[in-house]
């Protein structure tokens, strides 16, 4: 059996796999707070014929060696938090984020996760809560009668009552900010949940300790790049091909062999 085919084999499995995360990346071009992700590989284990700078002779050494590639794995899909575009909405109870951190949503469960994705809604309680329902953290209580909600810069929430002429506070968004973003675990919904590797939230107001500021009536964009999704589908596709012509070209050797 000649191994390029099963090398070859690896290199298709890779590339769908890329394909794969670039097809995800392309259907959330249009995802509120939505971060692109890219596909990680490395090469597999080598034959080793001789080790580099064992002896090829007994007065000289190998320079380089003779190692055999076994082919490629993907290792990882790492998700890239850069910012995206804020976009203008006619909505009071949209948030963005402009810069680090996220927001504080608590799951039916009771268990904590965290979202960029700060096109917010009111339920029938009168509190703060996602499109899909979820609260926000802290909970944040609306009273029936408040309108002309405000949101500062620093995360506070104030609404108009009548016959008030101060608007009143009834709230304060936070934002959790982590060590290693990539490290956060995605359960969709455009939530994110934290693991050993993004390490412990650490919980503080919008512009301080390296969080970024929010800007109401905006929410974030996706950070997806179609032009360079593009990009990056063409080039997967050329290196599936490449590999299919390799398959191809060692199966004609096989047959070319079985005619001896």
């Amino acid at each position: 059996m000649i191994p390029a085919l099963w090398i070859a084999k690896t290199g298709l499995d890779a590339q769908q796999i890329n394909m794969n995360v670039i097809a995800n990346n392309l259907a959330n071009v249009n995802t509120n707070g939505f971060k692109r992700s890219k596909a990680i590989f490395e090469d597999l284990i080598y034959h080793t014929v001789q080790q580099p700078g064992s002896k090829s002779s007994e007065e000289t050494i190998s320079p380089s060696g003779f190692q055999l590639g076994t082919g490629v794995r993907p290792i990882t899909t790492e998700r890239e938090h850069s910012q995206g575009n804020l976009s203008k909405t006619n909505s009071l109870k949209d948030v963005a984020i402009n810069g680090n951190g996220f927001f504080q949503v608590q799951l039916p469960d009771g268990n904590a996760a965290y979202t960029r994705d700060g096109s917010f809604q009111i339920n029938p309680n009168g509190q703060l809560v996602t499109n899909n329902g979820f609260l926000i953290q802290p909970v944040i209580n609306f009273p029936a009668n408040g309108n002309n909600m405000s949101v500062s810069r620093d995360g506070i929430i104030t609404v108009r009552i009548p016959e008030q002429t101060q608007p009143i506070r009834v709230g304060k968004l936070y934002l959790a900010n982590f060590v290693n973003d990539s490290g956060l675990s995605n359960i969709g919904e455009n939530l994110y949940q934290e693991t050993e590797a993004s390490g412990n939230p650490s919980i503080s107001s919008p512009g301080s300790h390296g969080t970024g500021l929010l800007y109401q009536s905006y929410v974030e964009t996706s950070n997806v790049n179609i032009a360079e999704e593009l990009v990056n589908m063409i080039q997967a596709q050329r290196a599936y091909e490449i590999n299919s012509k390799v398959i191809t070209t060692a199966d004609q050797m096989l047959q070319k062999l079985s005619l001896l």
